[in-house]
């Protein structure tokens, strides 16, 4: 029979898992309920601008952040509609949803490597702190070149197609929102390839050539991921994702290839 005593060490990764948990959980509860019912504008002091929050749910965060986003990506001409009771209310929680999960990354990723940090070897905590910072700026360019580049291109193509047919075009405000999160998410966590080629071959779980090898491959694969991300069946929005990968594919393989003779040297 197993004792209770036995038992102490398990006992006490759980009560820690469950900590580090609360914390995540309290600090984008915060952030979230910040988002539904604050909003911020920008006041000039003394020549300098300062960001303020006020207390107002009509016009939090969260709608503002909506607003913004009408008014960069929907086409001239296309509206933002709410077919049903709450629909608006339901964009605007996911909004808060993804702006607290997002905001709260830096207490995510911190409880997590203090977590795992004492199982982890010095060589183990070298690659993590050497990556941390690339991963955020890939994560931003991503998301960027997929909020100025590929959704507007996308929309206005999707509103031309239907403007042939004399078709009025009214967005679904959850739907749209969904929409825009999703793949400024999706090219986010797309532009970490090269961290994840130099995260797999820094590991030994492939050689530095296995990129090379298998570059035909890739490409196709890419191709593959592409056509499944992209909504339209232009096949022109899809080489958005495609063009940029490639180059995330050679940049990645031209670190490994300095990387490995660094070390060798």
């Amino acid at each position: 029979m197993i004792t209770i005593s036995n038992n102490k060490p398990f006992l006490k990764l759980l009560q820690e898992i469950r900590s580090r948990v609360i914390r995540i959980c309290v600090v984008i509860i915060i952030i979230i309920l910040m988002c539904m019912t604050l909003g911020v504008t920008v006041i000039n002091f003394y020549g300098y601008p300062i960001l303020i929050l006020y207390p107002n749910a009509f016009n939090s965060v969260s709608v503002q952040t909506i607003s913004q986003i009408r008014d960069d990506l929907l086409p001239h001409d296309v509206d933002l509609v709410q077919v049903t009771p709450g629909q608006a209310f339901a964009a605007q929680m996911y909004v808060s949803i993804v702006i607290g999960i997002v905001s709260s990354l830096p207490v995510i990723i911190g409880e997590l490597f203090a977590f795992l940090n004492p199982a982890l070897s010095h060589y183990e905590k070298k690659i993590i702190k050497r990556i941390i910072i690339p991963v955020i700026a890939l994560f931003v360019l991503g998301c960027l070149f997929s909020y100025f580049i590929v959704i507007p291109y996308t929309l206005d193509f999707l509103y031309n197609y239907g403007q042939s047919m004399d078709v009025i075009s009214f967005f679904e405000v959850t739907p749209f929102i969904i929409f825009v999160t999703n793949l400024l998410i999706i090219f986010g966590f797309a532009y970490q390839l090269p961290i994840v080629m130099w995260t797999v071959t820094k590991t030994k779980f492939v050689r530095p050539d296995f990129w090379k090898k298998n570059l035909s491959y890739m490409l196709i694969i890419v191709i593959i991921v592409g056509a499944i991300i992209t909504p339209d069946g232009s096949g022109i929005t899809m080489w958005f994702v495609v063009g940029p990968m490639m180059l995330l594919y050679f940049i990645g393989m031209s670190i490994i290839k300095i990387d490995s003779k660094i070390f060798k040297s």
